[in-house]
């Protein structure tokens, strides 16, 4: 009897180290798939926008820090119509960290939520001034710890204006275009940038969501998606093909 149960247990270990393995051996598969299509999207998204820029207009890193925070839930352009007036008055963290919440409300009230975005971007141009003697940090635990500056906001900065590739922008583009091009099955933005890092080379993840972000805006609009004008198609479920198949 012992030896029976022996076994019968060691036949399901087995077969549970099989379906192991070859859920692994799909993962694999998978995520090769998606780094052949990353690719592949990657050198098209460059013939179509060679130059890859943030939309946020901006002259220095506390400015673009600023843009980012009022760009939440707003549309660059209305950011770029507000932050003239409000870098004029308040062109460094000092000058910004010392204004009045009401002075600050009347300018960025045109961008939704002013009253919270005001006292973040207060907020943050106080502890820039006094925790870091008005510098923008280089790395993103830093960043991060500022009043309304989340990964996202940390990882524009770093990337845009350092250079540093901390991580990959997901605003609602990416996230919409991401997931309909099959680099992902994910719709939360956490799991999308998980997805993004382990199929993007480091060397692409700052420019691939600018490229990205301009194709959602001229082309692949939400609503009304230019489809016959669109040099991603060939990736494109909506042409046909399969999230699984390759390029």
């Amino acid at each position: 009897m012992a030896g029976r149960v022996r076994t019968f247990v060691t036949r399901k270990s087995a077969l549970g180290n099989s379906k192991q393995n070859s859920e692994a051996n799909d993962a694999q598969e998978l995520l090769a798939i998606r780094k052949k299509r990353a690719k592949a999207v990657i050198t098209d998204l460059k013939k179509l926008f060679p130059v890859a820029e943030c939309a946020l207009n901006h002259s220095s890193a506390f400015q673009l820090l600023v843009a980012t925070i009022l760009s939440a839930q707003c549309t660059d352009e209305r950011v770029n119509q507000s932050t003239p007036e409000l870098f004029r008055l308040y062109p460094d963290a000092a000058s910004l960290g010392a204004a009045t919440q009401e002075d600050v409300e009347r300018i960025v009230k045109p961008l939704g939520f002013f009253r919270n975005k005001a006292a973040n971007i207060r907020g943050m141009a106080q502890e820039l001034t006094n925790r870091f003697g008005g510098e923008i940090p280089q790395n993103i635990e830093d960043l991060i710890s500022l009043p309304g500056v989340g990964r996202k906001t940390a990882s524009v900065v770093l990337g845009t204006w350092f250079g540093i590739p901390s991580g990959v922008v997901v605003d609602t583009h990416v996230k919409r275009l991401t997931f309909l091009l099959g680099l992902t099955t994910s719709e939360n933005p956490e799991i999308i940038e998980r997805d993004l890092i382990a199929i993007l080379p480091q060397a692409e993840w700052i420019e691939f969501s600018h490229r990205l972000i301009h194709h959602g805006r001229r082309t692949c609009i939400a609503r009304r998606p230019k489809c016959t004008e669109c040099g991603l198609l060939k990736h494109c479920p909506r042409n046909g093909l399969s999230p699984l198949d390759g390029v």
